[in-house]
């Protein structure tokens, strides 16, 4: 499986690329799954619910399975966050698994950039970060793109990987 990531600060447009190039390179007759890093807590389940009755009783692992989909939940509770090697060996094999976040990763990413946000530009000091999808002209090495030129983007992915 080829692997890239999309990256940058809070704000960057990173969700809006994902979903863009989700829809982009499926459209082209590829397969594509994605994994997102969360910095805070998060949850799927709600209080009430039986899922999340047998998680706060003590389960270990919560299998939810209708026949539209299934989600495996897996407590950590007081171990360390899972790396994203391990968690990437949980997916099912597909032509292309984009990544939300991991910016300390060492996966290849295009950074997104936003202006307004005025933050560093990652690429400046990342060799992991490849292109950079701005709204805005930036000073890089790194090609880049327009933030909303998604068939541009997903080109360069595609190329990337060498799909």
């Amino acid at each position: 499986m080829k692997i890239y990531g999309v990256t940058g600060y809070k704000n960057a447009g990173k969700t809006g690329l994902m979903e863009r190039l989700v829809t982009e390179i499926t459209s082209r007759g590829f397969t594509v799954s994605t994994l997102k890093h969360a910095h805070h807590s998060f949850d799927v389940d709600h209080p009430g619910k039986d899922s999340y009755r047998h998680r706060h009783a003590g389960a270990h692992q919560v299998l939810l399975s209708s026949a539209t989909r299934w989600a495996l939940m897996t407590e950590l509770r007081d171990n360390d966050e899972v790396p994203l090697a391990d968690l990437l060996a949980k997916l099912d094999p597909v032509d292309l698994i984009l990544v939300e976040g991991y910016k300390r990763d060492v996966h290849p990413k295009i950074e997104a950039y936003r202006a307004e946000n005025n933050h560093p530009v990652l690429a400046q000091e990342d060799p992991t970060v490849r292109a950079v999808a701005s709204d805005c002209a930036l000073d890089v090495t790194q090609p880049r793109f327009d933030l909303n030129d998604t068939s541009a983007i997903a080109d360069f992915i595609l190329s990337e990987v060498g799909l």
